[in-house]
């Protein structure tokens, strides 16, 4: 029997342009391929991109939950192994992502949840500041153990505490964050600027930076003072991108 150590939840819909590109660079891991597992969780792709994943996850499931959070939820119940990484399918991740991950919570046992830095691919300025905002604030807020804008493009945390506080929620925008509040009850959250991701920008191509960040800010204040965002942003729901 295989000894999988990680599993790493893929959320997914119509993405047959770049799946295979995507799942390939996990060949190139440090980690060994035999020690994790890739789980992709589809939202009833109406394209190839399930055929297409099948040649390279372990898992390829339909998602039966609401939003992004549900997908990724859907992926974590049927994953084998205690540590759970998450990202999306228009990321390029580093070679040592999985080992570094690993690493940290095989040395602090009270580690619950973990997330690095994303940098955006692209050459718009205004992103590229955003961005490095963000970074700061990682830097200062999960130092200071304030907040943490985890991103679910890359985080991995513990299988048992996070579905103990119900996994993550349904909201479009800020789910990742979100969870963080929940999951700080039972451990330690940390930050690792060295465990980073290359990340698309097409949510903010397609919507605008500006839209984007006042959706986002919205969001954070209602989970802020009220702890769920219970006006949802319909805009950020399943949808397809232009490539």
């Amino acid at each position: 029997m295989r000894s999988v150590k990680i599993s790493v939840v893929v959320p997914t819909f119509n993405e047959e342009k770049g799946i295979e590109k995507f799942l390939k660079q996990f060949s190139r891991q440090t980690l060994p391929r035999n020690e994790f597992e890739i789980i992709i969780s589809d939202g009833n792709s109406t394209d190839r991109t399930r055929e297409l994943a099948k040649k390279y996850a372990n898992k390829v499931i339909i998602q039966q939950s609401e939003g992004i959070g549900g997908a990724r939820n859907d992926g974590v119940r049927v994953a084998e192994a205690e540590i759970i990484a998450t990202t999306d399918a228009d990321i390029l991740v580093s070679r040592t992502w999985l080992e570094k991950i690993v690493d940290h919570f095989e040395k602090d046992k009270e580690l619950v949840l973990l997330f690095g830095s994303n940098y955006p691919i692209t050459k718009r300025k205004a992103i590229k500041f955003f961005s490095q905002v963000k970074r700061w604030e990682n830097v200062i807020g999960a130092g200071l153990r304030i907040f943490y804008f985890a991103e679910g493009t890359n985080t991995a945390f513990r299988k048992a505490p996070f579905l103990k506080i119900g996994g993550y929620s349904d909201m479009p925008i800020l789910d990742d964050m979100e969870v963080t509040f929940r999951i700080k009850k039972l451990g330690k959250i940390k930050y690792d600027g060295s465990i980073y991701i290359y990340s698309s920008t097409r949510r903010a191509d397609k919507y605008g930076i500006g839209r984007f960040g006042i959706d986002a800010l919205s969001s954070y204040l209602k989970i802020i003072f009220f702890g769920k965002d219970y006006h949802k942003i319909k805009r950020y729901a399943k949808e397809e991108y232009g490539k």
